[in-house]
């Protein structure tokens, strides 16, 4: 198997979703977003943002542990966000591709302008795009 974890970030619709289903099958792709789904709608609660990370993370080392190329998409506005998952691929051995996505397509969460401009302002670019086992 290919044990590449592929980290996709950017703001709300810059295409990390869809890049990421590009790059590997549907059922090796989580995201926090996920955890808001409810019979294929979306109800999104901020009080639960925290455990929809955790429940991320967990859905991501399961997959791991399986040897299954994969990929996970979130925000990922401060570098440390994405620590958890260097951190998981440095325990199982695997290659991680960190790609910060830049589009500009219509969000599908509703984000507001003024909250992308936060986010924007907040941003915190990766400077090595790829690194394999330490």
């Amino acid at each position: 198997m290919n044990k590449i974890l592929y980290i996709l970030r950017g703001l709300p619709g810059s295409g990390k979703s869809t890049l990421a289903q590009r790059l590997v099958r549907e059922e090796f792709h989580r995201e926090s977003d996920m955890f808001f789904m409810i019979n294929g709608k979306y109800y999104f609660d901020h009080t639960k943002i925290k455990d929809a990370h955790l429940w991320c993370q967990n859905e991501i080392e399961k997959l791991m542990i399986q040897g299954y190329e994969c990929a996970v998409s979130n925000t990922f506005i401060k570098k440390w966000e994405y620590q958890p998952y260097l951190k998981m691929a440095k325990k199982y051995d695997y290659k991680t591709q960190i790609i910060e996505c830049h589009g500009q397509w219509m969000n599908t969460h509703g984000v507001t302008i003024d909250k992308l401009q936060i986010m924007k302002n907040n941003w915190e670019p990766h400077t090595h795009a790829y690194s394999g086992p330490n």
